[in-house]
C-alpha cells in the first residue's frame, strides 16, 4: 500500500515524501534552531527551519542528478522520495555499460559538490556579521559531507554503486559486481551498528549512537535487498522456458466436427482447458473454444476444429531456450494468460501461466511460497503484488 505523499514532480520525476521525513525536518529544525540562538529567539529558530528545508533541497538536488543522468540514457525514472535518511530516485532500469552506470552513480555527489563550492563562494561575499553567511557556510559544509558520506563503497550508498561499476567493468559480470559491492556494504552496515553500540557504551552519547546504529541498519537491510534482487534476475535470466512448463494441456483430433468435440470435451469439464489440434502427426493450431461460441450452432455438424484452430505461427509463443525473463516480458507486455513454447522440432512442448513461473522460481530459490498462493496466482492471471517479476524482468531482458 502506498504510504507515501506525492508533493509535485519535476522534469516528468513524481516526488514523493515520507511520514517519517516530518520527524527527521523536526530534529533537523532544532538541531540548528538550537545553534542559531545567538542571532536572537525568532531569527534563530526561523533559520533553523529554513537550513532544514534546504538541506533536503540539497537531497533532492542530488537525487535529481542521478535521475537526469538515468533520463538521458532512456532509463525511466518512477519517482523521487525524501525520507527519514535522506532521498532515493527509484530508477527502473540498469544502465547497459559499466561506463553509463558510472556516469549515474557519480552523477549525484558530483551535485553535491558542486553545491560546496557555490554556497562556500557565495558565503565568502556576505559580510560575516550576517546570518546568510553563517547558514550558507553551513549548508556548504553539510553538501560536502553528503557527498563524502555517499561515496563510502558499499551498496546502497552512491559509492556502492561506483564500486559496482568498476567491478563490473573489470570481471565483466554485472551480477557478480552487484553481489561483492552488496557485500560491502553489508560489512560496512554491521560495522556501524557496532560502532553505534560501541559510542553509546563508552561515550553514553545515546542519541548519536542510536542514529549510528539506525544508519548501519538501513545499510544492511538495503544491501540484503540488493542481493536478493540481483540473485532473482540472474535466476530469470539462467532458468529457461523449458523449466517451467507444463503439459496441461490436451491434443485433439482436428478432423472431428465442432459437435463431436463439444460433446466429448466441453461437457465433461468446467474448468478451463488448454486445446490444441492436431492431424496427420501434426499440431494444427490452437483451438479457440470463444471462436466455437462464436460460431453458429448449426454449423457445428459440418465444421471441424481445423475451420477454427488458430495456427502455431499465429498465436504468441516461445522457444524452450527462451529465458524466463522473456517469457514474462511476453505475457506483461501483451497481456496474455498464459503462452505456448515451441520445442526445437516446430512442435507444442507445453504451456507456461504466471502460476508456472512463481512455482520454478520458488523451488529453485527456496521462497516460502505454498501450493495454494501458486493456484490463486493461476486463476487471477497476476504476480503477487510483493513479487514484482514484470518489473525486474523488465530491467534485466533488454
Amino acid at each position: 500500500m502506498q504510504t507515501n505523499w506525492q508533493i509535485g514532480s519535476l522534469f516528468g520525476i513524481p516526488l514523493f515524501l515520507d511520514p517519517l521525513w516530518f520527524l527527521i525536518l523536526g530534529l533537523t529544525t532544532l538541531n540548528f534552531g538550537l545553534a542559531y540562538q545567538q542571532w536572537g529567539t525568532v531569527a534563530g529558530w526561523g533559520a533553523g527551519l529554513i537550513m532544514a528545508l534546504l538541506l533536503f533541497v540539497s537531497v533532492l538536488l542530488h537525487e535529481l542528478g542521478h535521475s537526469l543522468v538515468a533520463q538521458s540514457q532512456g532509463i525511466k525514472v518512477n519517482s523521487i522520495t525524501l525520507f527519514l535518511f535522506g532521498g532515493v530516485a527509484a530508477i527502473e532500469e540498469e544502465s547497459e555499460t559499466p561506463g553509463l552506470a558510472f556516469q549515474v552513480a557519480i552523477a549525484g555527489p558530483a551535485v553535491s559538490v558542486i553545491l560546496f563550492f557555490l554556497l562556500g563562494l557565495i558565503a565568502t561575499v556576505i559580510p560575516d556579521s550576517n546570518l546568510l553567511h553563517e547558514m550558507t557556510g553551513d549548508l556548504s559544509r553539510i553538501n560536502l559531507v553528503v557527498a563524502l558520506f555517499n561515496l563510502i563503497p558499499g551498496l546502497p550508498l552512491d559509492g556502492g554503486q561506483v564500486l559496482k561499476a568498476a567491478l563490473w567493468k573489470i570481471t565483466g559480470n554485472r551480477f557478480q559486481a552487484v553481489h561483492w559491492a552488496a557485500r560491502s556494504g553489508q560489512i560496512l552496515g554491521y560495522s556501524a551498528i557496532a560502532l553505534g553500540f560501541i559510542i553509546d557504551f563508552l561515550t553514553g552519547e545515546f542519541i548519536t549512537g542510536l542514529w549510528v546504529i539506525l544508519i548501519g541498519w538501513f545499510a544492511v537491510r538495503n544491501a540484503n535487498s540488493y542481493d536478493r534482487l540481483t540473485t532473482l534476475q540472474e535466476t530469470l535470466l539462467n532458468l529457461v522456458a523449458a523449466d517451467s512448463m507444463t503439459r496441461n494441456f490436451r491434443v485433439v483430433d482436428a478432423n472431428q466436427t465442432l459437435r463431436e468435440f463439444a460433446d466429448l470435451y466441453l461437457l465433461e469439464t468446467t474448468v478451463p482447458e488448454v486445446y490444441f489440434a492436431a492431424a496427420d502427426g501434426r499440431y494444427r493450431g490452437l483451438v479457440g473454444i470463444n471462436d466455437l461460441r462464436t460460431t453458429e450452432r448449426s454449423e457445428w455438424e459440418n465444421q471441424t476444429l481445423q475451420s477454427i484452430v488458430h495456427p502455431l505461427t499465429a498465436i504468441p509463443t516461445v522457444m524452450e531456450s527462451s529465458s524466463l525473463a522473456e517469457v514474462i516480458n511476453k505475457l506483461e507486455s501483451e497481456q496474455l494468460p498464459l503462452i505456448t513454447v515451441i520445442s526445437p522440432a516446430d512442435t507444442v512442448a507445453g504451456i507456461i501461466d504466471r502460476g508456472d513461473i512463481v512455482q520454478a522460481l520458488a523451488q529453485r530459490l527456496n521462497l516460502p511460497i505454498t501450493s495454494s498462493e501458486i493456484k490463486r496466482i493461476k486463476e487471477e492471471g497476476n504476480f503477487p503484488p510483493g513479487l514484482q517479476l514484470g518489473v525486474i524482468a523488465k530491467s534485466v531482458e533488454k
